[in-house]
């Protein structure tokens, strides 16, 4: 793929770790989420990673990797990471903790180092797609990379899918 991608903290990022990865760019949809994402790549939602910005009941920030088509259980988050309880900040905090715009934001290049928790079953994948830093441009990239260069704690807090 040669077109041009967006410069971004996260593109930033992933060079200077010198991680390989494939950009992808698609038209952005308010409140489309990764399901506008995969539709028009034509990629599995599974496998589109959200990243989700939280804080437990101190205010302390945190981000959570979550499948695309997966939702976070809160209260089993918060027991797994010893919060007595987490849910997602205001966008405008999640934006000042990040740097990056609700919409676009990626795991890699945060403007505040936080801690950073993955759904277990998100390293079966053998590619994850994930914000690039900026709303309608992912990162296609290994699993094992993104577990080498950001270090996250490793999860299991998915709401079971309804059949």
């Amino acid at each position: 793929m040669n077109e041009k991608y967006p410069d971004t903290p996260a593109t930033r990022f992933l060079k200077q770790h010198k991680i390989a990865f494939a950009p992808f760019l698609y038209a952005y949809e308010d409140h489309g989420g990764t399901r506008v994402a995969a539709e028009s790549l034509n990629l599995p939602e599974h496998a589109v990673i959200k990243t989700l910005v939280m804080e437990n009941e101190q205010g302390k920030p945190l981000v959570v990797l979550m499948h695309g088509d997966r939702d976070v259980n809160v209260k089993t988050l918060a027991s797994e990471i010893n919060a007595r309880s987490v849910h997602p900040c205001k966008p405008d905090v999640a934006q000042k903790h990040t740097g990056y715009q609700v919409g676009g934001t990626s795991p890699f290049g945060l403007r505040k180092p936080m801690p950073v928790f993955l759904e277990r079953s998100i390293l079966d994948l053998p590619l994850i797609y994930i914000n690039g830093g900026k709303r309608g441009f992912l990162v296609g990239i290994h699993a094992h990379d993104l577990m080498q260069s950001i270090s996250p704690t490793t999860i299991n807090a998915a709401k079971t899918p309804h059949a």
